[in-house]
């Protein structure tokens, strides 16, 4: 039965009319600073802390609930004979009900411009204590920490005098998951504060839910989308949708990759990226939108189809009409006019997403959940480490651009990959092969525009000179890979019988997933 209540809240959603209830159901109301004080303005009894304490609180209000008189009160069974009576035996009264909102750290940290002084006097010490001495002793005690669940306790109250089992179970799990959140936020955000990038023996990880999906990538999974706590600018977590139904799983998955591809290509230019499954069908950059937007889909005008469009330029009413001509599941942009909106918006199975910030973020990580763990490593963002020309023929001025383009596009493809670019136009891509020359001689075949004259990068080395030579069968002029392999002087040597330009980076990337 709920005779006593301790209440405690930063956030004080609901909070009066909550206690006003308790109140009228003869639940006597302990509480503490500003709390107390607001509830005593609206009329309700208030029992100090520092009454059941028989303390003052101190150190600025670091001090007042740390006592046993509190968790003596919240951790005694009531089924042991033994812990009433040293209850007794103490002067102390059981408390039946903890609700305890947290100091507001997560808000603290993202207002900007926070000092370091105001983060730290913004961890919570005394509320997370009670709640977890409270959550610990559930079957005695109701710990309420969201205002979303007073309705419901005050609902079993009024019918029972008393919370379910079930309930108190319910909410003594929410104490644990805030419990380790909050901490989690304070352990991330000092290691940012040091800069601190290891891999700890531990790892905690943090994140709101964004939106339950309607399924994974199949309809038979469940799925939904969290997000990052303030490691999201310029990522798709910070994208306005405009318009169309809610992402799905595949939708969130594939718009991420489009956005990761994008950010490889800023320039003075305007850059539009075509993604299916994850992969590029089609990228290129222009002086206009509309003549990126023409590129990318004579690319690959079959794949193109259902898939997903980035850019990063404003899209006007001209480019709507084009892209309206086919059916694209998302279009992400730093804008859209008012025209272009009404166009799209006509219609209704495309999602149409804003994105005015598209940079590379520098502290993420990369996470990949494995069957009983995690992998996780540090972001690639690093191109190249230098260009080195290893043969006979240097590539001419706008070949070297082509082929730093087609490195960037084949960074972003599922190895095995090649990616072969023409004009700053990605006109045929061949991912995700088991071995390399299929991967070749895939996007060879399936290219929409002649590739006779354009560049070539490889996400890896060339483990054997088949490549090259069809390469050149297919009229490549320039290639563009890490180099490393133990057979690199026979691709050289057949790139310099054939006359193609090879330059090696001496960075590989593979992309498995």
């Amino acid at each position: 039965m709920i005779k006593r209540a301790l209440i405690s809240v930063s956030d004080k959603k609901g909070i009066v009319e909550f206690a006003k209830e308790l109140a009228y159901l003869d639940v006597e109301i302990i509480s503490t600073g500003g709390t107390a004080k607001l509830l005593k303005e609206n009329g309700i009894k208030v029992t100090g802390i520092s009454e059941i304490t028989g303390f003052a609180e101190c150190l600025d209000g670091r001090v007042k609930t740390l006592h046993p008189a509190v968790h003596g009160a919240l951790l005694a069974r009531r089924d042991v004979p033994e812990h009433i009576q040293q209850l007794d035996s103490l002067g102390i009264k059981p408390i039946d009900m903890v609700v305890v909102n947290l100091y507001p750290f997560k808000k603290t940290i993202l207002k900007q411009g926070v000092s370091f002084e105001e983060a730290i006097e913004n961890i919570d010490i005394g509320g997370p204590t009670m709640l977890r001495s409270a959550a610990k002793n559930f079957k005695d005690v109701a710990v309420v920490t969201d205002p979303a669940d007073y309705e419901k306790v005050l609902c079993e109250l009024k019918d029972n005098k008393e919370v379910k089992y079930e309930t108190k179970l319910y909410l003594a799990k929410k104490v644990f998951q805030l419990t380790s959140y909050y901490d989690t936020l304070i352990c991330d955000y000092l290691k940012k504060e040091m800069k601190d990038e290891s891999f700890p023996d531990t790892l905690t990880l943090a994140y709101d839910k964004a939106a339950d999906l309607r399924y994974g990538e199949n309809p038979h999974q469940k799925a939904a989308f969290y997000k990052e706590i303030a490691n999201t600018q310029g990522s798709l977590a910070k994208a306005e949708q405009l318009w169309g139904k809610e992402l799905s799983y595949n939708n969130i998955n594939d718009t991420n990759a489009a956005v990761e591809m994008l950010k490889e290509f800023t320039s003075d230019l305007i850059t539009v990226v075509g993604v299916k499954h994850a992969n590029p069908c089609g990228i290129s950059s222009a002086a206009t939108l509309m003549q990126a937007y023409t590129n990318v889909y004579n690319a690959d005008p079959v794949s193109i189809f259902g898939g997903i469009i980035a850019t990063n330029g404003i899209v006007d009413e001209t480019c709507a009409k084009k892209m309206g001509e086919i059916f694209l599941e998302v279009i992400v942009a730093s804008g859209f006019t008012d025209e272009a909106l009404k166009i799209l918006e006509a219609k209704k199975n495309i999602r149409l997403l804003k994105l005015d910030e598209i940079a590379f973020n520098g502290y993420a990580y990369d996470t990949k959940k494995v069957l009983g763990g995690l992998l996780i490593q540090t972001r690639d963002n690093m191109l190249y480490e230098n260009l080195k020309v290893v043969t006979e023929r240097k590539p001419t001025d706008e070949e070297m651009q082509d082929l730093i383009f087609a490195f960037k596009a084949v960074k972003n493809t599922k190895s095995n990959a090649i990616s072969i670019v023409k004009n700053k136009t990605l006109i045929a891509s061949g991912p995700g092969q088991t071995n390399r020359i299929w991967a070749l001689q895939n996007a060879v075949r399936q290219a929409n525009i002649d590739v006779k004259g354009s560049v070539l990068a490889s996400d890896a080395f060339f483990p054997f000179g088949d490549c090259v030579k069809a390469a050149a069968e297919a009229g490549i002029t320039a290639i563009i890979q890490p180099g490393g392999s133990i057979r690199d002087e026979d691709s050289i040597a057949l790139c310099d019988k054939f006359g193609i330009a090879m330059v090696f980076t001496g960075i590989r990337h593979f992309k498995h997933s």
